[in-house]
């Protein structure tokens, strides 16, 4: 059935009564701006995630998402219902039958060549494999998870327009961006820019907008990573360009764990596609197409509940996830890979052995 355009408002209501798990693909058009005429379609795949996202974020629901205030030992993942849908394809050949147990002293029989990587059992907090995990290692972009956290806590409204200001475009590194000074999007579209396309102007607008200002932001960030016991963690900016924002493997798996009970994050970080209609009165309005930076969300050929990609040069190739084999959540951290081959290759390997584990 043709849809009509709808206006910003119009749009927002659309969002809300979007129905969870219906259909793998959605799409709506809308009007850029309420003075235009001229539109652009917003694609979104993948489980439903960014309608789910959507319908969590506008719905004025205190427990739609979900915080996490305490350590390790005690969070505890409560969306049963956040990995791939139930009737993924892709599902099927993770139902084999596990050779090992998910013991506390047996590692999975693999090598890696990243520089450090850490894999948990998130029902148990036991260790899978380890190598080199209580060292603090440059985490690049993985911190746009600990700012997705941050901004989510603040019970900020999600449906704020924000414009990015020059001072956004202005980090410790170069960085490239197809954002611009002067662009709008309301905080929810620029959260999923941070976490889906990685987009450092975007994370960093979130820091600014934030109460109290950036600074404030940047607090708010290490007090949730010591609430967290991630004791070897520090965090120097919002997007990860700065190589001062260090944490061990280890460490950032309690981060991972914690974001889990954040629906947002698990929709928007898995989120494989999405075109952004930009507003811009000095350049005018454009669409953006995005594709998320994590080559097994966008292939999606295994079961992944929260992603994060990184890289700066101090960093190496970066990534975490959680994961659910055999209906048993996993967690995957991967820092310092000297090689995009390097680091999807090490993460399938992980994948493909878990799913060689038996459950006990």
């Amino acid at each position: 059935m043709k849809q009509l355009p709808l206006t910003k408002q119009q749009l927002i209501a659309a969002m809300i009564s979007l129905s969870l798990g219906s259909v793998a693909q959605a799409a709506l058009t809308i009007n850029g701006s309420t003075d235009t005429a001229s539109s652009a379609r917003l694609s979104w795949g993948g489980a439903d995630s960014l309608s789910e996202a959507r319908n969590i974020m506008y719905k004025s629901n205190g427990s739609a998402i979900k915080k996490v205030d305490n350590g390790y030992g005690t969070t505890n993942i409560t969306n049963t219902n956040s990995f791939a849908s139930s009737n993924n394809t892709n599902s099927a050949r993770y139902n084999t039958t596990y050779r090992g147990a998910f013991g506390s002293s047996d590692m999975i029989p693999i090598s890696t060549d990243s520089r450090s990587v850490a894999v948990i059992d998130a029902e148990t907090g036991e260790s899978i494999y380890e190598k080199d995990a209580d060292i603090a290692r440059p985490m690049a972009s993985i911190t746009k998870v600990m700012t997705a956290m941050v901004v989510l806590d603040a019970g900020l409204d999600m449906r704020e327009e924000i414009t990015l200001d020059p001072e956004d475009f202005v980090g410790p590194k170069r960085a490239s961006s197809r954002l611009k000074s002067g662009d709008r999007l309301n905080r929810a579209e620029m959260l999923l820019m941070a976490l889906m396309k990685s987009e450092n102007p975007a994370a960093k607008s979130l820091a600014r907008n934030y109460p109290g200002g950036y600074d404030a932001f940047m607090r708010a960030m290490n007090r949730k990573a010591q609430d967290l016991g991630m004791n070897t963690a520090f965090f120097g900016d919002p997007t990860g360009l700065d190589k001062r924002n260090v944490a061990s493997s280890k460490d950032l798996v309690k981060m991972v764990r914690a974001a889990g009970n954040y629906d947002v994050i698990r929709r928007f970080s898995t989120t494989k596609s999405y075109d952004f209609f930009v507003s811009n009165y000095s350049s005018g309005n454009r669409t953006y197409k995005a594709n998320n930076t994590s080559s097994l969300v966008r292939a999606g050929d295994y079961p992944i509940g929260i992603s994060k990609t990184g890289f700066i040069n101090e960093a190496g190739r970066c990534v975490v996830m959680e994961t659910r084999v055999n209906n048993r959540p996993a967690i995957i951290v991967i820092l310092g890979a000297n090689s995009s081959a390097t680091r999807w290759g090490d993460a399938k390997n992980i994948l493909n052995s878990l799913a060689t584990r038996r459950t006990v």
